[in-house]
């Protein structure tokens, strides 16, 4: 076996240009430390102990680095994962050890169902997700994570399952809020907020624009250290502050998660939902870089590089993982090329773990509330509906549904009903068949729609372009149609062009049987024109071309010439 066979490509181009490898070790320690936060909150969001976010940005991120479809997309914790580890758990007492082990357990099981669908090169699966379902999806998981947010910056209890809950919790929790927290809390997110919104003001005045982003992610470290300052100078703690406690060193060894036929039929639902949901994201991240970058990009590959990166986190005490969009902008920022960078990154947030941990005692979790809230407010994606109000209101309904469904009823509702919406559209788009009547543009062999171009008709003769496949769901619209013109006393024959028909089922067939015996009862032909091979298949041998009335012609033409003219010669 050939040696670039066994080693990715990325690593072979190392070998060619060396040079090459300082940079994506420079990026990589960069990124280490930058994503630590973001860790740490996203665990919080899950409701497990913070440490969990950095076992779950360990060896998942070597396991895709290695495995994954794309060169440049960032694999690890995430907010929408999290939140929906979250609301998968919302039965069991947060942060309680049966809460922790099911996260895990939940993990794993992603990574089973991921890694099954790869085998199984399910990768074709992302095509019937539409981008109104995915983008409202998105939208109202940052919403809700907004929300569940909330609780740290004001020192409250607060129920963030919906929207209406957090709701009601906020009003009965109104005299419970605790000042000093509200106060750093408020304080972190303005400045935060100005600096990553006002970047270009902040950072971009004295600073390249290129230099600009990565100065205003850098910020948020300085931020977060000088919070944990400041929580032991000022004793955060008397105060009644929530604060980070000290995160345990070492690294846990691998073992299997615990799981029961009653786990796996509790859990299997919410696995299924973040199985999907981490595809979706993953692929959508990866699948645009690639393109961007000219790479050729593998769903089922990633699939696999995903599962298996799932199964490791379930294995080393992690939760659910994906490719995140801020993780991926960020990789991309601090200089990465090649999954190098993201090796260097687990190395390096493996050190910081093992010889620096303690340091991160002290961090107000209203602070880890204010970075969350900061780096998914962007998650809200008003472009894509905007665009898909302007040039595609199927999508934006499908938008609209999911993302009210999601912040009304949860996360799992939203996502359920999006995509049965989208499948609603689907099939209501092709029930509504379009059947053009085609004229010959003068004297060539093109046959275009009579409302759309200047052509010719020729007496007698209905030439039909019907633009849908035929299946059960619109058989019946279709007859509608075109029994109006087989009653029609100035037709004597009806042309059915089949150029855009590329599915034909038992229930058309019969419909178009039907059609024929009408056509004799009215004393006219019905005839085909460029009928395709695949559908061609279906209809030798069959019921219909045996009764038809009329001939099937290898093109428009051929039937305008053949029945125009019956003695001339008109073959192709």
């Amino acid at each position: 076996m050939k040696l670039q066979n066994l080693i990715p490509n990325w690593i072979l181009q190392f070998v060619e240009k060396p040079s090459r490898i300082y940079a994506e070790l420079t990026a990589g320690l960069m990124m280490a430390v930058l994503v630590i936060p973001q860790s740490l909150g996203y665990a919080t969001l899950a409701g497990l102990p913070p440490i969990m976010g950095l076992y779950a940005s360990i060896t998942p991120v070597l396991v895709y680095a290695w495995l994954g479809a794309s060169s440049i997309a960032s694999v690890g914790p995430v907010a929408v994962t999290a939140i929906m580890t979250a609301s998968a758990l919302s039965h069991y007492s947060l942060g309680s050890p049966q809460y922790i082990q099911l996260a895990i357990t939940l993990a794993f099981m992603v990574g089973v169902i991921l890694s099954l669908a790869s085998m199984l090169r399910l990768g074709w699966i992302m095509q019937f997700v539409s981008r109104g379902v995915a983008a409202g999806f998105v939208s109202g998981a940052a919403i809700l994570i907004i929300l569940s947010q909330i609780k740290y910056i004001l020192g409250i209890s607060l129920n963030s399952d919906s929207l209406i809950l957090a709701s009601q919790g906020l009003y009965a929790q109104a005299k419970f809020i605790h000042l000093p927290t509200t106060i750093l809390g408020m304080i972190t997110l303005i400045i935060l907020l100005i600096s990553r919104y006002g970047e270009s003001i902040v950072w971009g005045s004295w600073l390249p624009k290129k230099s600009a982003g990565f100065a205003g992610r850098l910020f948020v470290i300085i931020l977060v250290m000088f919070s944990i300052w400041l929580a032991h100078h000022w004793q955060f703690d008397d105060m009644g502050i929530r604060l980070l406690q000290a995160l345990p060193t070492g690294f846990p060894s691998a073992s299997l998660p615990t799981i029961s036929v009653d786990i796996i039929v509790q859990l299997l639902p919410s696995a299924l939902l973040i199985a999907l949901v981490a595809f979706i994201s993953s692929s959508t991240i990866a699948g645009q870089h690639a393109r961007l970058r000219g790479e050729d990009y593998q769903p089922n590959k990633d699939l696999l590089g995903l599962g298996l990166a799932n199964l490791t986190s379930g294995l080393y005490g992690g939760f659910a993982v994906s490719g995140g969009i801020s993780r991926t902008s960020l990789n991309l920022s601090v200089g990465s090329n090649s999954p190098l960078s993201s090796i260097v990154c687990a190395i390096g947030i493996w050190a910081i773990l093992m010889f620096f941990g303690r340091q991160l005692e002290g961090l107000p979790y209203a602070v880890l509330a204010a970075v969350i809230i900061t780096s998914v407010i962007s998650m809200v994606d008003k472009k894509t509906f905007k665009q898909a109000w302007q040039h595609d209101r199927a999508d934006a309904i499908c938008f609209i549904i999911t993302f009210v469904t999601a912040i009304t009823f949860g996360l799992n509702a939203g996502l359920v009903s999006g995509i049965l919406t989208s499948f609603a559209m689907m099939v209501y788009r092709t029930h509504q068949v379009h059947i053009a009547t085609v004229g010959r543009i003068d004297d060539s062999e093109h046959y275009r729609n009579v409302k759309r171009h200047s052509v010719t008709t020729f007496d007698g003769i209905m030439l039909l372009r019907i633009d849908e496949s035929l299946y059960f769901g619109n058989c019946q619209t279709v007859h509608s149609q075109l029994s109006v013109h087989a009653q029609d006393a100035q037709i004597h024959h009806l042309v059915l062009i089949m150029t855009a028909v590329n599915h034909i089922d038992l229930s058309a067939q019969e419909m178009l049987l039907e059609l024929n015996k009408e056509c004799l009862k009215y004393q006219k032909q019905l005839h085909f024109a460029e009928i395709k091979g695949p559908v061609m298949d279906k209809l030798v041998g069959g019921q219909l071309l045996a009764q038809l009335s009329g001939q099937v012609f290898l093109s428009t033409n051929q039937a305008v010439c053949k029945l125009t003219n019956p003695d001339a010669d008109c073959d192709e």
